[in-house]
């Protein structure tokens, strides 16, 4: 552990910036990305710093737990030193607290920070500023993007800090590792599919999806409505698992045609069949030793059904017009937006292949039952493209809406009304709904007269709410299990 520990905002690559500034002041120093709600109870259990550098991050969070961290810092004889453009709230520092330094500038942060320590920040402002295109910049914008991806992703609060390592020394891009460069590779695949939102049922996803992870034998089955995200669900639990390394492949089992189903799993020879003219590897070939996610799963035939069964109960197959067995060993995960068990039901769906994939299941919840996640989803979009965020009230207008579509439709709206420069969110989504009702009519089913016969069409309408989960809907009903499987069951 250094003797001086930097302190600095996320999510703005200003932040990062100014903790390069005091980087240079301090030649050796720790640095970690802290958050405004965090930061008073990381003070109240920090080890022993001499010097402790807060920079960009609001004194709010606890009040009353910072004010108590501060002195504590003061007799462990720590000094404190807070950077900032935004002045402290009254009340919010002990009175009585000789260790604190407090710096407030009106510029931009790492200016405010070059003129406390009277450091050079010139080549910095251009990664400062997002209109800035140089390819310096550009890079290690990249770099700072990659790295708080890895931190809110991964938990790896190193890369941050290496980040700031680099702008402060003027590092090129020649000489950043290559766990960095193949970090920024990762962030460029997988940037744009994070899981975003603080709600009960969000926090809850990710604990199961840390879960599951590691345990690489453990097939898994996704359910939930188009839109909700399964494939980012079935990302993070590969990027998370030790196959991270290894192959990752996604196929729609709904994409091609059933008699070319066979081909695509398997591959097939030259000559296997009319327009086979060289020979090709299929799915469980690519995705050999690491990870092959296959979606709509419910739309697979019977047929092509049996063909996936053998292989996952023998881990062995043979291309199509060949004679060599070949073995494989991936991790299979698949998703569906409908109800297997049903489809098993009904002879649709095998029940034997059901088992073999269902060992393990995750539901995606759809955005209608976590809204108070709309917010954080959409300033996230909105501070990506226009570095600001939605106005409170635009933020109402979208949390108003149900999103049959789920978190798809919502980033559809947005991008709307950022490609066509919209303020007015009122209007944008009564446009939105009104376009959804000419492409999608939908008629609403008549309400019989006769008293059983609406609570058991009500009871229906419920149960497909709830995404065909009969426990969710009985407890949404406040009905018994058995009262909802009768009404469901009669006709």
């Amino acid at each position: 552990m250094k003797n001086t520990l930097i302190l600095t905002g996320w999510g703005w690559s200003n932040y990062a910036c100014a903790a390069a500034v005091a980087l240079r002041h301090w030649k050796q120093a720790d640095i970690l990305g802290m958050s405004t709600r965090r930061l008073p109870e990381f003070l109240s259990e920090l080890p022993g710093y001499k010097n402790i550098v807060i920079l960009g991050i609001g004194l709010t969070g606890n009040p009353e737990q910072l004010r108590e961290a501060l002195p504590k810092l003061a007799k462990k004889g720590t000094r404190v030193s807070w950077i900032s453009v935004i002045p402290a709230p009254e009340g919010i520092l002990p009175e009585k607290c000789s260790n604190i330094d407090l710096f407030v500038g009106d510029d931009w942060l790492t200016r405010v920070v070059a003129e406390c320590y009277k450091q050079p920040c010139d080549d910095l402002l251009p990664v400062v500023d997002e209109k800035s295109r140089s390819t310096n910049a550009v890079q290690y914008r990249l770099l700072l993007k990659a790295a708080m991806y890895a931190y809110r992703n991964y938990q790896d609060e190193r890369s941050y800090g290496a980040a700031i390592c680099h702008l402060a020394n003027r590092d090129p891009e020649s000489r950043w590792s290559d766990p960095e460069r193949q970090l920024i590779e990762h962030y460029k695949r997988y940037g744009d599919r994070e899981l975003v939102g603080k709600s009960a049922v969000m926090e809850e996803l990710r604990e199961k999806i840390n879960v599951i992870a590691p345990h690489t034998e453990a097939r898994v089955l996704i359910y939930g409505e188009s839109g909700t995200g399964k494939e980012t669900v079935v990302e993070q639990i590969h990027n998370k698992s030790p196959l991270r390394g290894e192959p990752y492949h996604a196929f729609n089992c709904a994409s091609v045609t059933p008699n070319l189903l066979e081909s695509r799993f398997f591959g097939h020879e030259k000559g296997a069949f009319t327009g086979a003219t060289e020979q090709h590897s299929g799915l469980f070939e690519i995705s050999n030793g690491g990870t092959l996610f296959l979606d709509e799963i419910g739309e697979l035939p019977l047929e092509a059904q049996g063909i996936l069964l053998r292989v996952l109960e023998s881990g062995r197959f043979t291309r199509v017009g060949g004679t060599k067995e070949l073995e494989t060993h991936v991790r299979l995960i698949t998703a569906t937006n409908r109800d297997l068990a049903a489809m098993v039901r009904e002879g649709k769906f095998r029940e034997d292949l059901f088992y073999r994939l269902n060992v393990v299941q995750l539901r995606v919840p759809p955005l209608r039952e976590h809204k108070s996640d709309i917010e954080q989803i959409a300033n996230s979009y909105w501070l990506k493209r226009h570095r600001r965020r939605l106005e409170p009230e635009q933020i109402a207008v979208l949390e108003s809406y149900d999103y049959p579509g789920n978190v798809r439709e919502l980033r559809n709206i947005l991008e709307r009304a950022s490609v066509l420069a919209i303020s007015d969110f009122a209007k944008l989504l009564a446009e939105h709904k009104q376009m959804m009702q000419n492409l999608t009519p939908k008629h609403a089913e008549a309400v019989p007269d006769e008293l059983e016969a609406a609570i058991r069409l009500h009871i229906k309408h419920v149960y497909e709410k709830y995404n065909n989960n009969l426990t969710r809907a009985a407890d949404a009903l406040k009905a018994s299990r058995n009262t909802v499987r009768k009404y469901l069951e009669e006709k």
